[in-house]
């Protein structure tokens, strides 16, 4: 794919020339943080980066730091004086800690000029406390794979609502013996994100265990349990990934990181896509994915927000979207994809106008654990759902009190 970078090249000049903007722009080199694959990195380093370099004529040194070691780096760096980071990317569920610690800046409405073209519900993400810290740049959100070849044998349909998974899973299990349908019940982040999502689609709150929607949440999956995959007990990211091309689950949901993977790498032509099934109150996604920040004291903070334009971009998100299959960000992005993995993107593109963000809470970590403990306890132990939840309930309750 061709993308034009003229107008990208001159609108650069003309921002480092405005005044305010940095004097010598060849002589600096600014530094971007994010967590990426290999191949996420070649593209990145490859294709995204040097067109804004040539821009700015200066150079941006990427360098890989895990999500969950951003704060602490930022926090030694402030500790010994050393201000070296401009920009990072940061998984949106780890960003209370950042703000709270004072590692990130507010930003100004005005000086970021959010492109009209950026979806409306990624356009609102990164405020916190009325104040804007961080900008849309990698949006991800779940959806269901199925196996078209598997759902036909079975006069089947992909499922639109619980009612129809329910049956769907029925099917499958009564006529090969074994499930056919995965709830990624790992525990950890895997669990929580689908259940998280889940409970809002009945109109329940994650956070209080003894809420309606939540409490019909989990007697729904105590139905659905014995009809899974036995696959879905280790189902994560990744086994997830493994047990569609195997064939040992023929509908699940995970992030769109899988399509590239299974139709184009494994050739699995079989497997479609769609945005999923709605709960007894309305359909819910959750939007992960990675926001742009700038840390306080950011040696090059207005090269900072020049590269958080150049990556926002559309010749950006088109490369992003087109080589690595990542959602896009932007309403004008889709079109350079090549045209297999259109119907994909547009699942994708479906599934976040459905799009939740979860609350970020400084127990995030605490409830994990309790929502994997509901799950594993509910689902595999067979145990009562309503004998389970009132104490998780109340745990979930102390937990609200104690760390507001």
């Amino acid at each position: 794919m061709r993308v034009e970078w003229g107008s990208l090249v001159w609108l650069l000049v003309g921002l480092l020339m405005a005044p305010g903007a940095p004097a010598a722009a060849g002589s600096q080199t600014l530094t971007l943080t994010m967590r990426l694959a290999e191949g996420e990195w070649r593209v990145i380093r490859q294709e995204v980066l040097p067109p804004f370099e040539q821009a700015c004529g200066c150079r941006v040194r990427a360098i890989d730091v895990p999500p969950e070691a951003l704060a602490q780096r930022l926090k030694a760096m402030r500790a010994a004086g050393r201000a070296e980071v401009d920009l990072f990317a940061q998984d949106n569920m780890r960003l209370q800690e950042l703000v709270e610690a004072g590692l990130v800046q507010p930003l100004d409405e005005v000086e970021v000029r959010m492109d009209p073209a950026v979806l409306p519900t990624l356009a609102a993400a990164g405020v916190m406390g009325g104040r804007r810290y961080f900008l849309p740049f990698r949006p991800n959100v779940q959806i269901v794979y199925y196996n078209a070849k598997k759902f036909d044998a079975h006069g089947l349909a992909p499922p639109r609502t619980w009612e129809e998974l329910l049956r769907v899973a029925k099917v499958f299990k009564d006529t090969e013996g074994v499930g056919r349908v995965l709830f990624q019940a790992v525990g950890g982040a895997p669990t929580t994100t689908q259940l998280y999502e889940w409970i809002v689609s009945a109109g329940g709150d994650p956070f209080d265990f003894a809420h309606p929607g939540t409490v019909a949440t989990f007697r729904f999956l105590q139905k659905l349990a014995p009809y899974l995959s036995p696959d879905s007990r280790r189902a994560k990211w990744d086994t997830t990934n493994d047990a569609l091309a195997q064939e040992s689950a023929y509908l699940a949901q995970n992030w769109p990181f899988g399509i590239p993977l299974l139709i184009r790498d494994y050739g699995k032509r079989e497997i479609r896509t769609y945005s999923g099934w709605a709960g007894p109150v309305r359909e819910a996604h959750v939007i992960g994915g990675d926001v742009l920040g700038i840390p306080v004291g950011a040696p090059h903070r207005d090269l900072a927000l020049l590269l958080t334009r150049h990556l926002q971009s559309r010749g950006v998100q088109e490369i992003l979207a087109s080589r690595l299959g990542w959602p896009t960000i932007r309403a004008d992005a889709t079109a350079a994809v090549e045209p297999w993995l259109r119907p994909h993107v547009a699942a994708v593109q479906e599934a976040m106008r459905h799009g939740v963000f979860r609350a970020n809470v400084p127990y995030w970590a605490e409830y994990e654990r309790i929502a994997s403990e509901a799950v594993e306890r509910i689902l595999w132990r067979n145990e009562a759902a309503d004998a389970v939840l009132p104490p998780l309930a109340e745990r979930l309750a102390a937990l609200r009190r104690d760390r507001r």
